[in-house]
């Protein structure tokens, strides 16, 4: 498939019933879930576990593009020896790469963090494309406690979030913008809505600034929810009307959809709360709301793939069914009987 302008490219990616599938784990995290597993984080086995993952039959009707880590854009399928980009795009789904470099502490500040990764990234983005790469991602990390998030640390994130959008749309790009409001910690949900409002209004008003088209790009926000150690635990429905009604205040109608990071949630939970504000919005809402989850996408396959090839079709089965799950959320559809 080829895709011919960036609000081309923005709109395929939030199509209607389908999301991201975010594969783009450092290998560092992969590690870590390998580890989970009981298997060795070796390059083969990543690049077996990836290839479980794309190649499952069915996918593409849930998932319009995958977020690939740099790794993984320059590997194959195991049976064909296919680059992954190459491959994806026949299905008709569209390549991503993961292009920050992660977040490290910002001076000024008492332990916040900035995410690196700028310098370099134009002639990073030319050779993304060229290996097939039609958008890319870029994650900052905001923290809330009682004197946090800092103006400093909102601001420069946001800064930085729309000059990698920026040096994106300069190479063909699309751009994932992703503010991740951190929900580890104490807070209550309107703690999480202050933030998130404060936050989303910073971005946008650096994306005007820099003259990034919003035609051309998705939000990649977390939803609003109550600090995983609140002692109050909002409903789904709670999550669901506070983080429609931030959307609101903050997102201009251009952008053509918000696809959400999980953020640590069940998958259950990450389904509910999409399909919930699906519901609420209906067909009146100016973007599609969909999904770019990681783990609430992965997790039950990685479970039943464990490294062994003999598991391969069962954690297929498990990848298909989750997407699909998904794929009902964003159109309101989900209950959950289904699981």
């Amino acid at each position: 498939m080829s895709w011919n302008s960036l609000p081309e490219i923005a709109n395929a990616m939030v199509e209607k019933g389908r999301g991201v599938l975010a594969a783009d784990e450092s290998t560092p995290t992969c590690t870590k879930r390998f580890d989970s597993i009981g298997v060795d984080s070796t390059e083969a086995n990543r690049n077996a576990y990836r290839d479980m993952l794309f190649t499952t039959p069915g996918m593409a009707e849930f998932i319009s593009g995958v977020i690939l880590f740099d790794e993984t854009l320059r590997q194959s399928t195991v049976k064909d020896g296919i680059l992954f980009p190459e491959y994806l795009s026949n299905l008709n789904v569209i390549p991503g790469i993961k292009v920050d470099k992660g977040a490290h502490s910002l001076p000024g500040t008492d332990g916040e963090k900035v995410t690196e990764g700028l310098d370099g990234l134009g002639a990073r983005l030319k050779e993304y494309y060229e290996l097939g790469a039609r958008f890319a991602k870029w994650r900052a990390v905001i923290t809330i406690d009682e004197s946090e998030p800092s103006g400093t640390c909102v601001a420069a994130n946001a800064h930085a979030l729309a000059r990698y959008a920026a040096l994106c749309q300069e190479n063909g790009i699309v751009p994932i913008v992703e503010p991740e409001i951190l929900m580890d910690g104490t807070h209550s949900i309107e703690d999480s809505f202050i933030v998130t409002e404060e936050v989303l209004h910073s971005v946008f008003y650096e994306l005007y600034g820099q003259n990034v088209l919003l035609e051309g790009m998705i939000l990649k926000p977390n939803m609003v929810l109550s600090g995983y150690k609140c002692s109050e635990q909002a409903s789904v429905d709670e999550v669901a009307e506070m983080t429609v009604t931030v959307l609101k205040r903050c997102v201009p109608s251009a952008v053509p959809g918000i696809a959400f990071l999980s953020g640590g949630q069940s998958n259950e939970n990450a389904t509910a709360h999409l399909n919930a504000m699906n519901q609420i919005l209906g067909n009146n809402s100016p973007w599609n709301l969909t999904y770019s989850y990681g783990r609430a996408l992965q997790s039950p396959a990685l479970d039943a793939w464990r490294g062994k090839e003999e598991n391969v079709s069962v954690a297929q089965d498990a990848f298909y069914k989750r997407a699909k799950l998904n794929s009902m959320a964003s159109k309101g559809d989900y209950s959950s009987d289904m699981e």
